[in-house]
């Protein structure tokens, strides 16, 4: 009786290691290249948001702008009547 187990199991443990080692190597592979994928399309998701944003912000009414010249008008207006009577 020896006590190393024969090259042929030896060999064939090795090469099953190695096929289990490819095998996991090639899934997180895989999963890293979905997660890239993924991260890229959140980027241009992002993008195009932070886009619709700007245009949004630039075509909005400029609303305190607008409040300050009506006031500015209805204290002219008062103004004139006042003079005017």
């Amino acid at each position: 009786m020896t006590a190393h187990p024969e090259p042929d199991l030896v060999t064939a443990d090795l090469a099953e290691l190695r096929r289990l080692l490819d095998v996991r190597t090639a899934r997180v592979d895989g999963q890293l290249a979905l997660l890239a994928q993924r991260s890229e399309q959140q980027e241009r998701d992002a993008d195009d948001v932070q886009a619709r944003v700007a245009r949004l912000e630039h075509t909005r009414w400029p609303l305190p702008s607008l409040a300050a010249l009506t006031g500015l008008a209805a204290l002219l207006v008062a103004l004139w009547q006042a003079i005017g009577r």
